[in-house]
């Protein structure tokens, strides 16, 4: 007697099994994608842009934090 089974790719999961999976982690994925990005998130990405060597940074006050390259 045969098995009606869809053959089992190299991971051990069936053609169908992957497919439903790839389906639900699109899905999850777009969703994520859907919500943006938080506002504290892209303040800190912000931060970390500004934060290049030379390039002043920004206190949450709003100040230059200007750091002592020892030069003075």
């Amino acid at each position: 007697m045969k098995d009606s089974k869809p053959p089992l790719a190299k991971g051990g999961l069936n053609a169908e099994i992957q497919s439903r999976i790839g389906h639900q982690l699109r899905a999850m994925y777009d969703d994520v994608v859907r919500q943006g990005i938080p506002d504290r998130f892209a303040e800190l990405i912000r931060k970390l842009d500004a934060s290049e060597p030379g390039t002043p940074q920004v206190t949450p006050r709003g100040d230059l934090d200007v750091k002592n390259d020892g030069r003075d």
